[in-house]
């Protein structure tokens, strides 16, 4: 049985991940048949990052993601889209979704920074009282 799965990458403490459609039985950093896309928790926010088209292609064939990505594509909405594709959705459609919330999300994030981002702090100048 295939399984879209985390694999681990990365400096010790430093992990990043894969997602990759491996064999149910192969080792977490085996042999696996494809990258789908990659996961870095380390960023704020998190980065996930997939090729959509073809873990539609994956569920097709019968693969079934492991918990931890079915989270990763809850976060991304991706879970709802692969609901509708089994139910007979057309791919160009769920596709054409994806695109968009990417867009949007890329759009959300650029606006969050700017207004995150710091002021610049102007220099003070306090009047310190002299003894005479």
């Amino acid at each position: 049985m295939v399984r879209i799965r985390l694999r681990r990458e990365g400096k010790a403490g430093q992990p990043t991940y894969r997602i990759v459609a491996a064999e149910k039985e192969d080792a977490r950093n085996g042999r696996f048949l494809e990258v789908l896309g990659h996961y870095n928790p380390r960023t704020e926010p998190a980065t996930i990052v997939f090729k959509e088209d073809r873990v539609y292609d994956w569920i097709s064939k019968g693969a079934q993601p492991s918990d931890s990505v079915a989270q990763l594509f809850q976060r991304t909405g991706t879970l709802d889209r692969i609901k509708r594709f089994k139910a007979g959705e057309d791919v160009t459609v769920l596709l054409g979704e994806a695109n968009a919330a990417m867009v949007q999300v890329d759009n959300r994030t650029r606006r969050d920074d700017l207004k995150a981002a710091p002021a610049p702090k102007k220099a003070s100048v306090e009047a310190v009282p002299t003894e005479e």
